[in-house]
């Protein structure tokens, strides 16, 4: 198809296959451009570097439909679209459309291993200009550059240095590694290492590990030097080969070294460190990781460890529990006789602990046992337990709240412990009181601690439904709880037991059915293990706060200057603090860690003895699991015998008091002057020279006792206020025996409180004298008090009338008086009446007698009105204290052969 194109306004017309010119200037024929070129729409290439052509698959070929007409079907050029591509196409035949990829300079592979750009054919247009031309499609072109091995590997260290112990066969002493800078995996990697020095008892494989082909003796050489070269997959050399330095070391035992089999520690001092000087002999092996285990080892004292042995009361006391515990295994005594059959454990340091072989158990009589459990109570224990003798594992009942009498069928528990299985059990039967529906009754926990042969402390939360377990302190979900229905109130009693579970049977007499009950304790649930402590607080929950202080431990291990020890220490304790763990990569910070473990016994007076120690250390090696064997240690602290206290009480011990005083609504206080007093022997550490050294430390009771008839309370009483208590860690508690103040406390508040306990006697007419005895204890009785005893003595203003004559109370202070005239002799010779000189010392005589009993009358009377308001004052004047003896005065005027005297007794 031809067209005919209109220039300068003149017209040309188009008649089929001529062209007439009509009054034109000019006319041009071109040939119209309909298509586009066209060409794949990917393309793979590859270059090897340092090379400029690029290999195309499929080649780079663009194809017109407007050919084979010139111009519009011919293509003129290639275009590539890419940031810094380092390509360009050319175009080798417009008519073909073929061309080709080249580098603009050198490719290099290490630098960049591939490129992707994208490439468009342009066709030549309309005419030789090259107007209207059109491009193609955009195709995407991926070129991958070919490594050439232009590198030679090259060792990462300029020399490799280990060492080995003679006589020892090693699998790899110690790696080379070498490394290639070409980017191809064929010539990067390395392919193989080999042993240059020839003669030596080495060899070395593909991945550079260095190993020896015999025994080495340190006798014979002590080290070697050896040459190692390596080769790339391309086998290349390495352009430098590396020197490798073996060091033969004599034979070595693997373990700590520098520690002493025994430590000595002296109580009251603190931390004590147990392996100052030690360290870990590794015979020079590469090590990637320590693990040491230390291991205080205390199951021979006391529940486990060195614990204070106050009594559960006062513990509970002094951690801030809940008052209203009830103890079920207290000491036996006369009101606490049920535990009297028990077999106890004497020899744990005042440890009060029963032992149950599976024979042996105890009744709770029915007024020590709370008699209202609510939906919240505590039950907590100290015990230890093995695993259940026999083939067959029975119910071992630590505790249980049964049915006391009544049919067989109504042999019920209501509430119990026991274990089973290693497993422990709480089982709790509600009444029914509200819901008649399932009720959570069984409360199951499987632990270890319950079978390891071990003492833990055992506490139970009831917050029903909901029961916790905390066992040394840490908290226990149950993982099993059985549901049942509530059980029917009934009028029948209930038996609390420990050690077992109370059962009843019905027997049958000849025939006719005769409910006589028999009673006895049901075989198979005795208990086996040790128990102490048993208490139950209905009412409240303890709190973790609480449980924790119960059965902390005074001693155990610790770490000084944690601050010091290096990042990558790890170390842990178990919650008694018995058990340390300490674990490292670096030898040398494992060994600084080690040297800080120490010995600590809070105790003030802590159980002497030995506590043996146990070390195991497991040792990682880079790539194996363990590669040397460490010995274990077996070393021990010895706790050195304690200083013993003595613990004095003194003061007055005569006290006289009128009996108008002993009728006054106060009373007397006749341990205004006591004071306690804690002494110990301490030697020179340099002479060795004994001194005496007063020392404070707690008491965990005293008691006033009356020696003589007990209290008569219709007419006298012996107390103290509460208020005297107040802000302290005591209670008291009193008896016609006299009074007790127990509780973990300081002797200045012991001594506080005694000298607030009262004497009162509204009817003190009979009585002439009243005696008591003080005695204190610290540590349950391991050290006790003197003995002190303090009489008081009742003046009565009926005997001071009477007799005013011949006895006059003295004061304390004062003291016997001669008067001057009493020095003097009378005339041996006279005779008859007596003289005028024996005369006058006579009268002076009646005279100064008349003169002091005026004076004591005053005296008295003067007591009578100021006493009670002293006392109340809490101070002493002391010519209030009278002694018990009294003034005698005797006169002898007739005498004729000796001098005339008055005495005063």
């Amino acid at each position: 198809m031809r067209n005919v194109k209109v220039l300068n306004s003149d017209l040309l017309i188009n008649a089929g296959s001529f062209v007439l010119k009509v009054s034109l200037s000019l006319c041009v024929f071109l040939t119209v451009n309909k298509h586009k070129p066209w060409i794949e729409t990917s393309y793979h290439g590859v270059i090897t570097e340092n090379m400029d052509t690029v290999l195309l698959d499929p080649p780079l070929v663009a194809l017109d439909k407007d050919a084979p007409v010139p111009y519009a079907g011919e293509i003129c050029a290639f275009k590539i679209y890419g940031q810094d591509t380092p390509f360009e196409a050319v175009v080798l035949n417009r008519t073909s459309g073929e061309g080709v990829l080249r580098a603009r300079g050198p490719v290099d592979c290490e630098s960049q291993k591939e490129y992707t750009f994208i490439i468009q054919a342009y066709d030549c247009g309309v005419g030789p200009s090259g107007v209207d031309w059109k491009k193609s499609h955009k195709a995407v072109v991926h070129i991958q550059v070919d490594d050439v091995n232009e590198f030679s590997p090259l060792f990462r260290e300029p020399l490799y240095r280990s060492s080995v112990i003679e006589g020892k066969i090693y699998d790899s002493i110690l790696q080379v590694e070498a490394w290639d800078q070409d980017c191809s995996p064929q010539y990067s990697q390395i392919c193989n290492y080999e042993m240059v020095t020839a003669g030596t008892p080495f060899a070395i494989d593909r991945n550079g590990n260095i190993r020896n082909t015999e025994r080495l003796t340190y006798e014979k050489q002590q080290s070697y030097r050896i040459m190692v070269s390596a080769f790339d997959c391309g086998q290349k050399r390495a352009k430098a080969d590396v020197a490798v330095l073996i060091e033969v070391k004599p034979v070595c035992k693997p373990g700590w070294q520098g520690w002493n089999k025994r430590v000595d520690y002296e109580p009251g001092t603190g931390s004590r460190q147990l392996f100052p000087k030690m360290h870990l002999e590794t015979c020079g092996g590469p090590l990637s990781g320590v693990k040491a285990i230390v291991q205080l080892q205390t199951n021979h004292i006391g529940k486990g460890c060195d614990r204070e042995t106050y009594s559960e009361k006062s513990l509970q006391k002094l951690c801030g529990a809940a008052s209203g515990s009830t103890d079920l295994l207290p000491a036996p005594s006369a009101s606490t006789n049920w535990t009297a059959s028990l077999v106890t454990d004497s020899s744990r340091d005042s440890d009060l602990i029963y032992r149950f072989d599976g024979r042996q158990a105890a009744n709770v009589p029915d007024h020590v046992v709370p008699q209202n459990l609510t939906d919240q109570f505590t039950l907590a224990t100290w015990m230890k337990h093995g695993p259940s003798p026999g083939l067959r594992a029975e119910k071992e009942t630590l505790l249980c709240n049964s049915d006391k009498t009544g049919r067989t069928e109504m042999n019920r528990h209501h509430y119990s412990l026991y274990v089973h299985n290693c497993r422990l059990v709480f089982l709790l039967r509600r009444d029914f009181s509200q819901l008649d529906t399932f009720r959570p009754a069984e409360f199951h926990w499987k632990l270890e601690q319950i079978c390891d042969k071990e003492w833990h402390y055992y506490v139970i939360n009831v917050e029903f439904p909901a029961v916790t377990l905390f066992v040394d302190g840490v908290s226990y979900e149950p993982y099993l709880v059985t549901d049942d229905w509530p059980i029917h109130s009934s009028q029948i009693d209930t038996q609390l037991t420990v050690g077992a579970c109370w059962q009843g049977q019905c027997n049958h007499h000849g025939g006719t059915r005769t409910d006589v009950v028999q009673l006895w304790f049901y075989q198979s649930r005795y208990f086996h293990g040790s128990l102490s402590g048993l208490t139950i607080r209905p009412g409240r929950i303890e709190t973790q706060k609480v449980i924790s202080c119960l059965q902390a431990c005074k001693e155990g291990l610790d770490i000084n200057s944690l601050e010091s020890l290096a990042k990558d220490i790890k170390f842990h304790f178990n919650p008694a603090q018995s058990v340390l763990v300490v674990e490292g990569e670096d030898v040398d910070n494992i060994n600084t860690a080690m040297t800080k473990v120490s010995y600590i016994n809070s105790r003030q007076f802590p159980t002497s003895g030995l506590r043996r120690l146990h070390i195991t250390t497991s040792v990682q090696c880079f790539g194996e699991d363990t590669c040397l064997t460490i010995p274990d240690i077996k070393a021990m602290v010895m706790v050195l015998q304690p200083s013993e206290p003595r613990i004095t009480i003194a003061g007055s011990n005569r006290l006289v008091r009128p009996g108008s005083e002993l009728q006054g609504a106060m009373g007397v206080a006749p341990f205004k002057e006591l004071f306690i007093t804690s002494t110990v022997m301490k030697g020179d550490g340099v002479t060795h020279r004994p001194g005496v050294m007063e020392l404070m430390h707690n008491l965990d009771y005293c008691d006033v006792l009356v020696i003589g008839d007990e209290l008569d309370l219709d007419r006298e009483s012996l107390e103290i206020r509460h208020s005297a208590l107040l802000g302290k860690h005591l209670d008291a508690t009193n008896s016609t025996s006299g009074i007790s103040i127990y509780g973990v406390d300081s002797m200045a508040h012991y001594e506080q409180a005694l000298k607030q306990v009262r004497y009162r006697n509204w009817k003190p007419a009979a009585l002439t004298e009243r005696r008591f005895r003080i005695t204190c204890s610290e540590l349950n009785g391991r050290y006790t008090s003197n003995e002190f005893i303090l009489e008081l003595s009742v003046l009565h203003r009926s005997v001071l009338v009477e007799h005013v004559n011949h006895m006059v109370a003295q004061p304390q202070l004062m003291r016997p008086v001669h008067h001057p005239l009493m020095i003097h002799t009378l005339n041996s010779h006279t005779t008859g009446a007596a003289p005028p000189t024996a005369t006058v010392i006579i009268v002076v005589c009646i005279a100064a007698l008349v003169v002091i009993v005026v004076i004591g009358v005053y005296r008295i009377h003067s007591t009578q009105q100021n006493g009670s308001k002293e006392d109340e004052e809490d101070t002493k004047d002391p010519e209030l204290d009278w002694d018990t003896s009294a003034l005698n005065i005797t006169i002898n005027p007739m005498e004729v052969h000796h001098s005339h005297t008055f005495t005063i007794v």
